[in-house]
């Protein structure tokens, strides 16, 4: 155990040498030579910037140009770092009326390039270059149309350099997500400047490596992460667009990925309507694009009750959503949380269980208490997790000890839905083994729980907690005799009730909203594992 984690820190210490090694490289006038090589040639395709609604909220009100201090946008030192990856990302342009005056756009961007035209660390990693690129390309009516032959050329040679560095870079990447909104950048670049040798070619053989790796036979993130499944969905959709629309050949290997990620983006929003809080999800208002999907025809259908480890349920009343699937691989796992065996309830849209949702910035301390079991619904061991994390020198967290479903159950009739599952989260070191079995009976309102706390081997008296979080508006109120909670919603009112177990009401942190937390309330039943199998019984029936 030593030895390893010897060896882990000697190999850390060389990857951040080497890390420094690189950035030496890359701000050297070597790479500078490298990636300034380029292929003559104007811009001959720029798509319809409407074609980005699909990832750029509509804003119904545009901006002047004149309305930015277009003097000082470059020199502002006073800036966040997140509002500085905006202003140099330049998808503020979508928001600019095509009425603003085209020279004073083009200047801007002009002064960018003679401060920026060789790599900066701060403004060319991969999230920001290529939101750049894209929106420069996809605002061609401001950035580019009625310009002189020595703005265009500028214009021109920027783009492919920062290409160039794209494509030089983007295989060292860990983050998929950039790899993906990089891959779009070079695709489109390739069309833009109808450069297939050199771009479009590259571009569509990553994404078929992205595709290859990053999804599952249905179609569904390796990750498991719901917020994850639209973002693709979103750029694979825009990719297809822009092919179409510049009346280039699309892959079928695209349009076989868009019908597979729809189906389960179907399975998991369009069906319930709501955001679902496992595994790095937050949040997330998708209703304007199904209106994009609609209004580009494209339908999505999926009648399964299981996809991408989750169990589904659903009527027109009610939801119930329940996490069955085993950890991503470690590489995937970078926005993963204990939540094995939680779930979800919700009746007409709103939530009586829910989990807590993720905090994102992987930096702050938030990230490591979001990724634990205690912020979902389901059992936690010692105050412990079931699956451990390690926190690498880039602040991201991934799995370091996982574990496995035992056992995994799902049966729906009308009036009558089955959820099971097992896990050994905590076999090792406690020798016991978690099993959950939710049952649903719609026409009696009436959801009824049961955990099993197993014994197995090497079995170690521990505390144990089954937490019911709540979302943060929602009114409860404990009983006398400790053994109910009254739940209170806007639209109706239910009772927690466990027959052999007191409840305990405690205040948490709910992350539902991205990189904010707010007080939210959670039911909880806890005692001491037995030198015996234990089985917690409790239900959820609603009152009014």
């Amino acid at each position: 155990m030593i030895l390893k984690s010897s060896l882990n820190q000697i190999n850390e210490f060389f990857l951040y040498i080497s890390n420094h090694i690189r950035k030496f490289y890359l701000n050297s006038s070597i790479y500078n030579k490298k990636i300034s090589k380029i292929v003559e040639g104007d811009l001959q395709y720029a798509p319809s910037p409407n074609l980005l609604d699909c990832i750029i909220k509509y804003n119904k009100k545009k901006k002047n140009i004149e309305e930015y201090l277009t003097n000082s946008i470059w020199t502002n030192k006073k800036i966040t770092e997140n509002n500085y990856k905006k202003l140099h990302n330049f998808f503020w342009l979508f928001s600019i009326d095509l009425k603003s005056s085209k020279k004073i756009t083009q200047s801007i961007i002009s002064n960018w390039i003679d401060l920026n035209h060789n790599y900066n660390q701060n403004n060319w990693e991969i999230d920001t270059l290529s939101k750049r690129l894209i929106s420069w390309i996809s605002n061609s009516q401001l950035t580019y149309d009625e310009s002189t032959a020595e703005y265009k050329e500028k214009f021109n040679n920027i783009i492919k350099k920062q290409i160039n560095h794209l494509i030089n870079e983007i295989n060292r990447s860990e983050l998929v997500d950039d790899k993906m909104i990089g891959c779009s950048a070079i695709i489109l670049a390739g069309l833009s400047y109808q450069d297939r040798e050199n771009y479009l070619n590259y571009g569509q053989n990553l994404l078929k490596k992205i595709i290859s790796l990053s999804f599952d036979q249905d179609g569904f993130p390796k990750s498991r992460n719901i917020r994850q499944l639209s973002f693709y969905l979103k750029y694979l959709v825009l990719i297809r667009e822009w092919l179409k629309e510049s009346r280039s050949e699309i892959p079928e290997y695209i349009n076989e990925i868009i019908f597979r990620l729809g189906n389960a983006y179907n399975f998991i929003w369009q069906s319930i309507k709501q955001p679902l809080l496992f595994n790095g999800n937050h949040e997330a208002d998708n209703y304007d694009f199904d209106k994009y999907l609609e209004a580009y025809e494209y339908k999505f259908n999926n009648k399964n009750n299981f996809m991408g480890g989750y169990g589904v349920f659903k009527n027109k009343n009610f939801a119930l959503v329940m996490d069955l699937g085993t950890p991503p691989e470690k590489k995937f796992s970078s926005n993963y949380q204990s939540g094995s065996l939680s779930f979800e309830f919700l009746y007409k849209n709103q939530k009586i269980i829910c989990n807590s949702g993720y905090f994102q910035n992987h930096n702050h301390q938030l990230n490591r208490i979001s990724k634990s079991s205690a912020n979902h619904s389901t059992l936690i061991i010692d105050n412990r997790s079931s699956i451990k994390f390690k926190k690498y020198l880039s602040g991201v967290s991934r799995i370091n000890k996982s574990l496995k479903i035992l056992k995994k159950k799902i049966s729906s009739e009308k009036f009558h839905w089955k959820l099971c599952g097992s896990h050994d989260g905590y076999l090792k070191e406690y020798g016991i083994v978690h099993e959950r079995q939710i049952e649903f009976f719609p026409d009696k309102f009436k959801l009824i729980g049961q955990d099993k706390i197993l014994k197995k081997r090497n079995f170690k008296p521990s505390n144990f907690e089954i937490r019911f979080h709540l979302m943060p508006n929602i009114k409860i109120t404990k009983t006398q005799d400790n053994k109910s909670v009254l739940i209170e919603l806007e639209n109706s009112g239910w009772r927690f009730f466990s027959e052999n177990h007191h409840i305990q009401i405690e205040t948490g942190l709910y992350f539902g909203k991205k990189n904010s937390f707010t007080e939210n309330q959670n039911i909880f039943i806890s005692g001491i594992t037995q030198n015996e199998d234990q089985i917690i019984r409790w239900e959820i029936k609603k009152i009014i």
